[in-house]
């Protein structure tokens, strides 16, 4: 058996299992603002649905955002990973990602043969939202509240919605924007949008394309492919998880929490990535499972 055949008998018991499962991607980092990378994932994505796989697509779009802030002579201010999100900057993310970055993928999924159908969380009340309390963060050594402007916490999402257009065979594609009950605009970030549609639709999977290969030590030398809840929790507490990767992390542990069977965090620039760590047994990135199982 060559290595052709050989990768592809080992990719059908994983086909046959998530064969009606609903995978939802994050999509973010680099793909944001290199198409080529970005139809890479889309060819991906595609695929998926063509085997039978219910794929819901959410995007961040913070590169795009900080490129057009920068252009805009607006410098980008981040605390403990997250963006902080004043008025003017929360019209230029909705500027990017609901009329750029939604548009080119929908456009990319057309393309590849497929329905794609751009949304935001704006969009027939999908996600409803409160505006984020002051916020206890590490910054450094030492710990202070931050207010992070117009930046929300998912209260509410429309699974029916969603379900709808999955059923039509269509691939929803979110942007991480939302209302709250009075209507104002609100900003969402993007793995914690994707955590909470999983659990809203009870997906199988939570996949998170980054910039990163996955979750790695402290020297950053070695990944971690295969991580319990408990493993990420003394993670966390001992600091070798920081930055941009606590988001990402917070979201894939409230998603297996709620019964989201497996969660994945890999480089999402490197072709066929997503593939490798769905039909692959060693996986490319990192597994977060609430146990140590064999997927």
């Amino acid at each position: 058996m060559n290595n052709r055949q050989s990768v592809l008998m080992e990719a059908l018991p994983y086909i046959r299992k998530f064969h009606k499962k609903t995978i939802v991607i994050k999509l973010g980092g680099h793909a944001m603002v290199d198409s080529a990378i970005m139809n890479s994932v889309v060819q991906d994505a595609v695929l998926l649905h063509y085997v039978g796989m219910r794929v819901v697509l959410v995007h961040g779009g913070g590169p795009e955002i900080t490129l057009k802030m920068k252009a805009l002579g607006k410098e980008a201010r981040f605390v403990g990973g997250l963006r902080v999100t004043d008025e003017e900057t929360l019209e230029i993310a909705q500027m990017v990602l609901a009329g750029k970055i939604s548009n080119m993928i929908v456009s990319m999924i057309a393309k590849n043969g497929a329905k794609g159908v751009g949304i935001s969380g704006n969009d027939g009340g999908l996600v409803i939202a409160e505006k984020m309390p002051l916020r206890k963060m590490m910054v450094g050594d030492e710990e202070v509240e931050v207010d992070l402007g117009f930046v929300g916490d998912v209260k509410e999402i429309n699974s029916n919605l969603l379900e709808t257009l999955l059923d039509a065979g269509y691939i929803p594609v979110i942007s991480p924007l939302a209302l709250d009950r009075k209507g104002n605009d609100l900003n969402i970030n993007a793995d914690t949008m994707a955590g909470e549609i999983a659990v809203a639709l009870k997906a199988f999977k939570l996949i998170s394309l980054t910039d990163v290969d996955g979750v790695m030590n402290k020297d950053r030398t070695e990944i971690f492919h295969r991580l319990t809840l408990k493993n990420v929790d003394a993670l966390m507490s001992d600091g070798t998880i920081s930055g941009g990767m606590i988001p990402k992390l917070e979201a894939s542990v409230n998603a297996v929490r709620h019964g989201v069977e497996g969660a994945h965090i890999l480089n999402g620039n490197s072709e066929h990535n997503l593939l490798l760590e769905l039909f692959t047994n060693d996986g490319v990135g990192t597994m977060i499972t609430a146990s140590m199982i064999s997927l």
